[in-house]
């Protein structure tokens, strides 16, 4: 399970529509394993494989490595995730390991319903809110094509990330 290093903006992989993927497919089955590996090298509470150089559909979210424990489902790895269901607003300071100098406040969904694959191929169904329903919707953003940078309402909410 190697790391792997972070794509960072503006590469192109960023900006690209990931492919849906078969949890069968041993290639798929490595870049999970690599964007476990990555998660765990890295600070960071979400990760998606785009950031890594790949064009799936597949992200790994940590709400238990937020420096405030917050509810949550523990980590987890998700293939072809949805967001099947949305609900309420909520506003979260983000940043992102792609865009590492520089975070803002995003306005997001406080809760999401994602519909999405296991590694191993089975369906599954996660309610989640808060904090974790921040990460998951700015995970599957990046499997879209999407950066946080791109929900910033105005040019001056984006700030230098503090060391």
């Amino acid at each position: 399970m190697p790391s792997r290093d972070i794509v960072l903006y503006p590469n192109p992989i960023l900006r690209a529509r990931a492919g849906e993927v078969d949890p069968s497919d041993s290639e798929v089955r490595k870049v999970v394993r690599d964007l476990q590996a990555t998660l765990d090298d890295h600070v960071g509470v979400g990760i998606a494989a785009p950031q890594i150089g790949e064009g799936l559909r597949i992200i790994a979210v940590d709400a238990t490595r937020a420096r405030k424990p917050v509810p949550n489902h523990g980590p987890l790895v998700l293939l072809n995730p949805e967001i099947i269901a949305r609900e309420g607003e909520i506003t979260f300071r983000e940043g992102c390991m792609s865009i590492p100098d520089f975070v803002a406040r995003i306005p997001r969904s406080a809760s999401v319903v994602i519909s999405a694959l296991t590694p191993d191929g089975i369906p599954c169904t996660i309610q989640s809110e808060g904090f974790e329903a921040v990460i998951f919707q700015h995970e599957i953003d990046h499997l879209d094509g999407i950066l946080f940078i791109d929900r910033i309402a105005h040019a001056r909410d984006l700030k230098p990330r503090k060391a």
